[in-house]
């Protein structure tokens, strides 16, 4: 299948860690990522353990969401299947501004990124309150 891309926005919570597992949650109930072995007519898994227990999944991923599975902290070493938040410092370094907004989205690329590994970032809106987190990262093949 190849490399893809995907991103999520939710309204904005404190709890990061919370509306990522929710996040993740929602996608897999609702089917939101890819399941080759449903072409072939087998079932879909019945959770994400089962998911991920499927040896093409574990080779080629869901290319979602679900593809990540712990947000690492802005100290840690990224590695394959982390996610880490992309801090007011790397914010004003790579766009120069500390508080993102929608605005900024598009330009999300000129961070730091690479297959299996997810980032995420709080945006504003124009007086700075936070509104919504976006989560956006690259898997595949």
């Amino acid at each position: 299948m190849g490399a893809s891309g995907w991103d999520y926005s939710v309204p904005y919570q404190e709890d990061l860690v919370g509306a990522f597992e929710a996040l993740r949650r929602k996608v897999f109930e609702e089917r939101d990522y890819y399941w080759e072995p449903a072409e072939e007519g087998r079932p879909w898994p019945g959770s994400i353990e089962e998911l991920w227990d499927d040896e093409i999944v574990r080779e080629t991923g869901t290319h979602s969401i679900l593809d990540i599975f712990r947000i690492i902290g802005p100290e840690d070493e990224p590695e394959h299947f982390t996610m880490r938040q992309v801090t007011e410092e790397e914010a004003l370094r790579v766009l120069g501004t500390r508080k993102l907004t929608r605005a900024h989205v598009p330009r999300f690329e000129e961070f730091d990124h690479w297959r299996w590994y997810g980032r995420c970032a709080v945006l504003h809106d124009e007086r700075g309150e936070p509104r919504e987190i976006c989560f956006w990262g690259y898997s595949g093949d």
